[in-house]
């Protein structure tokens, strides 16, 4: 299992795809955060079916999910970093938790305002709101 090493210069790209996947598998197995995230990524995918998106849209959203996704993989990543390092309180550990739990939040906050723009919109040209402002 752990016949090569990590940081090796010898790894075959097979090797960091591997490594890879199993990091994908580590930060999702467990993380009830990244549930919650893929939860609501799958909501968007069905109402961006359902709206009929364009393409450009489906790519901002696309790029959305995979940021959220990302800086959530980030955090856990630190989450473990931390747990190795100590099991003990310590003020700078915690600090960097929360820094990383911020990214995640500020991740989400913004992919939940571009999700918003492009549903309202959508929604909005559904319902002919557009039209009876003359925009």
């Amino acid at each position: 299992m752990h016949d090569q090493q990590p940081f090796s210069p010898e790894r075959t790209w097979a090797d960091k795809f591997r490594n890879a996947f199993r990091g994908l598998r580590l930060g999702v197995r467990g993380q009830r955060s990244f549930l919650v995230h893929a939860v609501f990524a799958l909501a968007v995918v069905a109402c961006a079916a359902a709206f009929r998106v364009s393409l450009g849209e489906w790519c901002l959203l696309a790029l959305c999910m995979a940021v959220v996704l990302a800086a959530e993989m980030f955090n856990s990543a630190l989450e473990f970093l931390a747990k190795a390092i100590t099991k003990e309180h310590d003020y700078h550990l915690g600090r960097a938790l929360d820094i990383g739990s911020a990214a995640v939040l500020i991740a989400a906050i913004g992919a939940a305002v571009v999700g918003l723009v492009i549903f309202l919109n959508r929604l909005g040209l559904a319902l002919g709101w557009w039209e009876a402002c003359n925009l």
